[in-house]
């Protein structure tokens, strides 16, 4: 069984356990943590964890962001002159991106009951736009169900760190990683 379906079985056993309704926005999310470099294989591969999420008796909906950077930035009046000084851009990634992508990620969390998982994949690519922490602190309220987190990156000791690149953040998802009790990865 290569990783990707390890992953899937790992996330199998979890959401098949019964799903407690007294927990908050923060503890409704989990995370498939992957390597980097398993990004392609995993979206390719995501209808496993779909099945797995129907087999357990839950609805499935994804959210993908992968584009959102982009078709934002198509549709700012400024933009031409953002890519001529990108430092003039910098107050508005803060301020308005992280704001626009929870404005999606909540479009799709609108559709979804309290019995629905919400997977949202592309999340690499808003590396350098927004924070992870920041997207998911502003729809936390608005998770019924669970919301499912591809997430390629490194999970350690609690932190996150998305493409292993940045400092970490304590959050209260659950991860589902290769990674045993003690932390080690791994291989098989």
């Amino acid at each position: 069984m290569g990783r990707i379906e390890q992953l899937a079985e790992r996330y199998k056993r979890h959401i098949a356990l019964p799903w407690r309704d007294d927990l908050s926005g923060a503890e409704r999310a989990l995370f498939v943590v992957y390597d980097k470099r398993d990004e392609r294989r995993v979206r390719a591969r995501r209808q496993h964890f779909a099945e797995a999420t129907e087999e357990a008796g839950h609805r499935w909906l994804e959210c993908d962001v992968t584009a959102t950077f982009a078709k934002w930035m198509a549709g700012q009046e400024y933009r031409d002159s953002y890519f001529e000084n990108p430092e003039d851009l910098a107050l508005k990634l803060d301020e308005d991106f992280p704001e626009h992508v929870a404005k999606i990620v909540r479009k799709t969390l609108g559709k979804a009951d309290g019995n629905t998982v919400v997977a949202v994949t592309g999340i690499a690519a808003l590396f350098g736009f927004a924070r992870v922490s920041d997207v998911l602190q502003r729809v936390e309220a608005d998770i019924k169900g669970r919301i499912l987190v591809f997430f390629p990156g490194d999970y350690e000791q609690g932190n996150y760190r998305l493409l292993d690149a940045r400092d970490g953040w304590n959050y209260l998802a659950v991860p589902i990683t290769l990674h045993d009790e003690r932390g080690v990865y791994l291989t098989r």
